[in-house]
């Protein structure tokens, strides 16, 4: 079983702020954020075996996983 599932606010307390403000003030932003909790809590179906999937459906989720977390970042990063 994998560790304890953290949001992303827990995952980077340090922009626990910024993350309210941009999900009320920026509508992409939001978006982003919603579609990373979805793909997230899918992937972590994945890895858990709730959900079996092939390999390479698994990593292509994850890889998507990251993509959107390295784009919520990158607008954390900016405001």
């Amino acid at each position: 079983m994998l560790g304890e599932h953290l949001d992303l606010a827990q995952e980077m307390p340090q922009y626990k702020d910024a993350i309210h403000k941009l999900k009320m003030e920026n509508a992409h932003f939001a978006k982003l954020y919603e579609a990373y909790g979805k793909i997230d809590r899918e992937a972590r179906r994945m890895e858990e075996n709730v959900e079996p999937v092939s390999d390479e459906v698994l990593e292509q989720t994850k890889k998507q996983r990251l993509v959107l977390k390295d784009q919520l970042l990158a607008m954390l990063q900016a405001a």
